[in-house]
């Protein structure tokens, strides 16, 4: 679950005063809004990326308001994927797991089990140089998950894919949302990745966060 209660966050002269969201635990909900709404934003302040002036952000019912992003039990897929050119695939998708120090046949274990579920397997031992597209949001995807989150944070994932990529990994999303019973919230521009994926559709307008229905009527 994630709650934001009276979120305000400032940046120069861009501003979000008193944010309220709500995503039920195992949901999936997509946010929307315009270029510079603070989309983006709003999700760096869940994950812990930027602080916020007040209000307070509850992930699985626990007050992490402060806490360090490695506190708060959220996979991040940013806009740019951030993986590491020179590490191999599974380097990519072990790192969230050596950070905190797990067991190495656990290790090993694990990043075998999230790539044969993201159908990577063949491509543990290559860099994102030598990847398509696709495989690269697969990678990015398999390491935001690699140490279970119970949140899983996306923005704009799809946004650099053709439209056949796009519907694949649309599924790829989707089937392993609803295996894993992570809930996400996912920023995107786009309706159609919206209704093929989320079960509730928000939108920020003039800093107020509303089903896409009342932004639409």
């Amino acid at each position: 679950m994630i709650e934001l209660d009276a979120i305000s966050i400032r940046a120069g002269s861009f501003h979000l005063d008193g944010v309220s969201l709500k995503v039920s635990k195992g949901g999936y909900t997509a946010l929307m809004g315009r270029t510079g709404s603070g989309k983006t934003t709003l999700l760096e302040a869940i994950c812990g990326l930027r602080g916020v002036e007040s209000g307070t952000i509850r992930i699985a019912g626990q007050d992490v308001t402060h806490a360090r992003p490695s506190q708060r039990g959220i996979g991040y897929v940013p806009q740019d994927l951030a993986l590491f050119p020179t590490m191999t695939v599974a380097r990519q998708l072990a790192l969230p797991l050596s950070i905190r120090r797990l067991d190495k046949r656990f290790i090993s274990e694990r990043v075998d089990n999230i790539a044969s579920m993201l159908g990577i397997g063949d491509l543990l031992n290559r860099r994102p140089s030598g990847l398509s597209g696709g495989e690269l949001q697969r990678v990015a995807l398999g390491r935001a998950l690699s140490f279970a989150p119970s949140v899983l944070c996306l923005d704009e994932p799809l946004s650099a894919l053709d439209d056949e990529t796009r519907e694949e990994i649309c599924g790829v999303i989707k089937r392993v949302q609803e295996e894993v019973e992570v809930t996400v919230l996912h920023v995107t521009h786009s309706l159609k990745d919206a209704e093929m994926l989320a079960d509730a559709t928000l939108t920020i307008r003039e800093g107020t966060i509303v089903p896409l229905q009342e932004e639409t009527a």
